[in-house]
């Protein structure tokens, strides 16, 4: 609490406040981040088992590897998100489950379940777009700054 909020307190109410913040619990700091790293680790681990299995087991290259292993991570995402699991994952874990290709799947998914009663349009199609449609206008923008930036460099590098 600032200081300014604290002049203003009468007596009783900063006795309270003192008295509630000596039983306030901590937050386990060193727990939360070590189980965000171990769950992100293994997300992480996870998708280079899938990359070095499609590179070994079918004809991909390096460059052709990715696109299939983040498909087959979201999928994997939605999939334990439609049977209730990942939300318990991220419970424990916290933030280790906001890997951005995971995470994001697991907030359209969970978006179109909560609200497929309201119809496959309004409903699914309409929540399930309202995360993803800012998420992915900030990418296209992104993508085509960072693609003029890079034109506008190339021709004056070629000059």
């Amino acid at each position: 609490m600032s200081n300014k909020i604290k002049k203003k307190l009468t007596p009783v109410q900063q006795e309270y406040h003192d008295f509630a913040k000596l039983r306030e619990p901590g937050r386990p700091v060193f727990r939360n981040s070590v189980r965000a790293f171990l769950v992100g680790g293994g997300i992480c681990l996870l998708g280079q088992l899938i990359s070095d299995f499609l590179l070994w087991n079918f004809d991909f290259t390096e460059k052709t590897v990715g696109n299939p292993t983040v498909a087959i991570l979201i999928i994997i995402s939605v999939l334990l998100t439609a049977l209730g699991v990942y939300d318990h994952i991220a419970q424990w874990a916290g933030a280790g489950t906001a890997v951005p290709v995971t995470g994001f799947a697991n907030s359209v998914a969970a978006a179109a379940i909560e609200h497929r009663t309201e119809g496959f349009v309004l409903g699914v199609g309409g929540k399930m777009f309202k995360l993803a449609g800012s998420v992915i206008a900030f990418g296209v923008f992104s993508a085509f700054a960072v693609a003029l930036i890079k034109t506008v460099i190339s021709m004056l590098g070629g000059l």
